[in-house]
């Protein structure tokens, strides 16, 4: 049920039964020496869709250009400002509401995305909408902890790669990222939550490979289509209880 695949007597005919939209955001950046650069979009579009199949909802198209001005001294990386991408979910999520998509559940996938959707979220209360992460979920993190513990990081984590290596491919695993990053501090977690980190220069040398924390090579393909499904059930069932309120 993607909107782009979609035709227009298909898609009034599903806004005549009350039907509403997942709208899937992530971002466009590096993820270490073995995430592909779409990793934010491609899981919250994959989880988008396998949520979609179990709620009957449409999957818009995703927000894969997003704020990732931390990582734009890594190649491949395109960042947008926060008014801008705030404008253009914003003016997004009004063309939804203006089509007759009676709600509109936001699934994101980066976390620098948050807080600006939070404001365009706050600046729309007569909108039915809603925000969460595919992490946001308990059965999510059950998996999530079991599986990596602490290495699970903050960026260019195994659960997100392991979910691009079953929804898309596996890239080679280059020999250094076997070894283990550098642990984060619980401070510098709390310090740089939400993606706040520094200027370009200075995270790239801090970061070299661009894992923050996060022990990438133990993803699995296996764990990747588990966590999809975990998500997509959570998902789903969440998106049936905002969709009924």
């Amino acid at each position: 049920m993607r909107l782009d695949l979609m035709t227009w007597p298909e898609v009034e005919a599903h806004l005549a039964a009350s039907g509403g939209i997942l709208l899937p955001v992530g971002s466009t950046e590096q993820h270490g020496p073995m995430g592909l650069i779409g990793t934010d979009a491609l899981c919250a579009t994959t989880i988008a869709e396998r949520a979609a199949e179990r709620c009957g909802a449409v999957v818009a198209p995703t927000l894969a250009l997003t704020p990732a001005p931390f990582n734009t001294a890594f190649p491949g990386t395109i960042s947008i400002s926060v008014p801008l991408f705030a404008a253009l979910a914003g003016e997004v999520i009004d063309g939804l509401a203006a089509q007759g998509f009676p709600h509109v559940y936001v699934l994101n996938g980066h976390g620098a995305n948050l807080a600006p959707l939070r404001d365009v979220i706050a600046a729309r209360p007569a909108l039915r909408i809603r925000l969460k992460s595919w992490w946001d979920f308990e059965p999510v993190n059950v998996l999530r902890r079991a599986w990596y513990g602490d290495w699970e990081g903050m960026h260019a984590t195994p659960s997100e790669v392991a979910i691009t290596m079953a929804a898309h491919r596996q890239p080679p695993v280059p020999p250094e990222a076997l070894t283990p990053p550098r642990a984060l501090s619980s401070d510098y977690i709390r310090a740089h939550a939400g993606d706040r980190h520094g200027p370009p220069d200075e995270h790239r040398r801090d970061f070299p490979d661009g894992r923050v924390g996060s022990h990438s090579a133990l993803a699995t393909p296996e764990q990747g289509a588990a966590l999809i499904e975990a998500a997509a059930m959570a998902i789903a069932e969440d998106y049936r209880d905002f969709a009924a309120a």
